[in-house]
């Protein structure tokens, strides 16, 4: 069969998914330009002719994969609902017990990213972003009188730091905390973060 042309932009999408998860099958270090070539039936040449190197491809896909993840995180924090509400939802949805993002395919890139600048400058972007918005909607609580927090950015940075760790073992070492328990020490970190009982969580 002939295959369907694609304009630029879904190329390049169509390329960046192959990428993703070729990336999360075979880690950084092992995949090749020809591996993602061969998942979609196309050309190295024509990869190339898209990202140049296979380091500007993998850089993309992670950029790819960061912005879908925003997108999300700003969609359920932008419910017409209590701050308190869209914080549990969003660090939910986070934590390595939720539906986020595949935690395998970041563990690698934050490996990945200690050697290559370009990978690092997207981590660190996505890091970012992901900090100041968790800290945007925990001061919106404050103001709101919900809860308290004398410092919305580093209960934010705290909070993440936790989601992450927790991430690297449940990912890496299967068992080596149960699930429930590493949910339990979100809520009860977050209800730490906003001087709340981990029971308020839930009833408001």
């Amino acid at each position: 069969m002939a295959r369907v042309r694609l304009s630029v932009a879904e190329r390049r999408e169509e390329l960046l998914q192959a990428a993703i998860g070729q990336i999360e099958a075979r880690g950084v270090a092992a995949v090749r330009i020809a591996d993602v070539a061969a998942v979609l039936g196309v050309s190295n040449a024509l990869v190339l002719y898209h990202f140049s190197t296979k380091e500007r491809l993998v850089a993309a896909a992670f950029r790819y994969a960061a912005e879908d993840d925003l997108a999300h995180l700003r969609k359920l924090l932008g419910r017409r609902t209590s701050a308190l509400r869209r914080l549990r939802a969003a660090v939910r949805w986070y934590a390595p017990t939720g539906q986020a993002k595949g935690w395998r395919l970041w563990i690698e890139g934050w490996a990945v990213a200690l050697r290559e600048p370009v990978l690092r400058e997207v981590t660190r972007d996505l890091d970012k972003q992901w900090k100041a918005a968790i800290a945007e909607v925990i001061a919106e609580g404050v103001a709101a009188g919900e809860f308290a927090c004398a410092d919305p950015a580093g209960a934010a940075l705290r909070l993440t730091a936790l989601l992450d760790g927790l991430a690297v073992q449940l990912t890496s070492y299967p068992g080596a905390v149960p699930r429930t328990r590493a949910q339990e020490w979100t809520d009860e970190a977050l209800a730490r973060e906003l001087g709340l009982d981990r029971q308020a969580l839930t009833e408001r």
